[in-house]
């Protein structure tokens, strides 16, 4: 593992944060995580730049089932950082697995969420949830997906997250049933829909849960969106989609294997085909793209 103190792909401020990070472990005897032994304290470290504030959430994951260890340790970070920091986290995470984060944070300090916008109504993401890292692509994403939702459209979104789509081309639609899985993607959700405007709370309902139950939430709806992780769409979903088209599905991809495997699977029977494709260099320096696919009902 390299060492890579000035590196000048991400944020200047995460490289502030990491050094500040791994002087602390060092001045204050903390013991690295080992995955072979499964000994050691500190685990891993997660970052977030909030865009307005230029601050930094920050999330210290150890492997201990509370911060005492690193009572020290936290206290120096939360210093030396002053005001760069948003929030100080942090979280326990004891498995012997590959898995970045526990279940369980702690905040130190700080908000409990990072606020973005993306041409809508706020977007918090609380530590846990997830996000993309580069928010500019994103919300050229976002605003290209807005211009392909008709005026006064009821619309379902699967795997939601946050909200970032949703909450942010609710000016588009009359009505929009959001569907998410994860419990801090969710709370992020909450925290959004709370912060709208009463016309604007009243047009959003959540249908929390698996995609593959939630599929009542596409009954009727005009325009479905889908994000979803890199192996695709819940197979009962695609099933759902292809025998009840809506008049039309934005489907946004990570993954282009299991892009061209739903979009083969939604078009089969004849009762969607595929309109219009696009690519976003969401990743860069990378050999990924994220897809936009645009399914219309035939």
């Amino acid at each position: 593992m390299v060492h890579i103190p000035n590196c000048r792909v991400q944020h200047p401020l995460i490289n502030h944060v990491a050094n500040v990070v791994r002087r602390a472990l060092v001045e204050t005897r903390i013991s690295c995580y080992s995955d072979k032994a499964h000994a050691g304290i500190a685990r891993y470290l997660q970052v977030v730049v909030e865009r307005a504030s230029q601050t930094a959430q920050v999330v210290i994951v150890a492997n201990s089932p509370t911060a005492e260890p690193m009572a020290e340790c936290l206290a120096l970070i939360g210093a030396r950082l002053g005001g760069d920091l948003h929030s100080l986290w942090f979280n326990s995470n004891l498995e012997h697995t590959n898995t970045i984060l526990g279940t369980t944070f702690e905040n130190l300090g700080g908000p409990a969420s990072v606020v973005e916008s993306f041409g809508g109504g706020p977007v918090h993401y609380p530590p846990g949830a997830f996000g993309q890292s580069n928010l500019d692509i994103a919300q050229r994403i976002i605003e290209y997906l807005r211009e392909r939702i008709p005026q006064d459209a009821q619309v379902a979104e699967f795997y939601a997250g946050v909200g970032a789509i949703g909450l942010s081309v609710l000016e588009r639609v009359s009505q929009i049933q959001l569907n998410e899985l994860s419990p801090h993607s969710l709370q992020g959700l909450a925290l959004g829909i709370e912060h709208l405007a009463t016309s604007d709370r009243a047009k959003v309902s959540v249908v929390a849960g698996s995609a593959a139950s939630a599929l009542e939430a596409a009954d009727g709806a005009q325009v479905v969106i889908a994000d979803p992780p890199r192996k695709g769409l819940d197979r009962e979903l695609t099933a759902y989609l292809r025998e009840h088209p809506p008049d039309r599905l934005l489907y946004i991809s990570c993954g282009l294997v299991s892009l061209l495997e739903d979009i083969a699977r939604l078009t089969s029977a004849g009762t969607m085909r595929l309109a219009e494709l696009a690519a976003f260099n969401l990743m860069p320096f990378t050999e990924h793209v994220e897809t936009v696919a645009r399914l219309e009902r035939s």
